[in-house]
């Protein structure tokens, strides 16, 4: 008895002690980072299919997206006809919208940055991505291991004092052999669970591994939804500064 009470103690100490070594080489503001540039490279453009559900109506948009860097965002809406050329800019913390039909820009207040994009469950924020978490939140991991055969790491997000964010907590999950997201789940102020966002459809597009599709869930609108869908990717093209301009928004 006492040398397999010996042996069970040792094997908990190797085991715990392995775990303890494989999280403390976790660096969750890496893994955080890489969420929010999944999509994203030193400059990014792509197509996307954006699908809404709600209860009254549904709608699909068909994008086009760039990016450079972390503070420049240009998407514009090629279809339908009566959306086209609807755009959303973003450089450094100035997002603008430009409205064809009236042939209008309007500088979205940072007020407003958690506002619907185009009648969609995403946000502002979300599109444009002028929010980034490792810089409104602090953070820590909170689970690693196996959940529902999926080897994954579990980071929470609680907001900064004073920062400008609406969540009152945020619960990412990604894949723990490349920290592709999982899943990203969002509680309110009062820590009431608000949303999830789950990334499926892993597959390579312009030369990198990506979820390929987003579903958006509203928890207080059940049967709403969601849903953006990558046709095309293309990772790194060489896009000049100037190319982010009120100018090019209008074009």
């Amino acid at each position: 008895m006492l040398r397999v009470l010996v042996i069970n103690i040792f094997i908990f100490f190797v085991v715990f002690f392995t775990n303890y070594v494989n999280a403390s080489n976790l660096d969750p503001e890496k893994i955080l980072d890489n969420v929010d540039d999944i999509y994203r490279s030193n400059a990014s453009h792509g197509i996307i299919t954006l699908a809404v559900t709600t209860v009254n109506w549904q709608r699909t948009l068909t994008l086009e997206q760039w990016s450079k860097g972390q503070d420049k965002t240009l998407i514009k809406v090629l279809k339908p006809k009566k959306e086209k050329d609807l755009a959303t800019l973003r450089v450094d913390n100035n997002v603008w919208n430009y409205m064809p039909k009236v042939k209008r820009v309007i500088k979205i207040p940072s007020s407003m940055m958690s506002s619907s994009w185009m009648g969609s469950h995403f946000t502002n924020d979300d599109l444009v991505k002028q929010s980034r978490m490792t810089e409104n939140y602090t953070f820590s991991i909170t689970f690693e291991g196996m959940r529902e055969e999926k080897n994954i790491v579990e980071i929470t997000c609680l907001p900064k004092k004073n920062a400008a964010v609406v969540w009152g907590k945020v619960v990412v999950t990604v894949y723990r052999d490349d920290f592709i997201p999982l899943n990203m789940i969002y509680f309110d102020e009062d820590l009431q669970l608000s949303r999830t966002l789950d990334f499926k459809n892993i597959k390579m597009m312009g030369g990198k591994m990506i979820p390929t599709q987003m579903v958006m869930i509203p928890l207080e609108n059940l049967g709403e939804s969601t849903i953006v869908q990558w046709e095309e990717m293309e990772f790194n093209p060489n896009l000049d500064d100037d190319f982010f301009s009120l100018r090019k928004l209008q074009q």
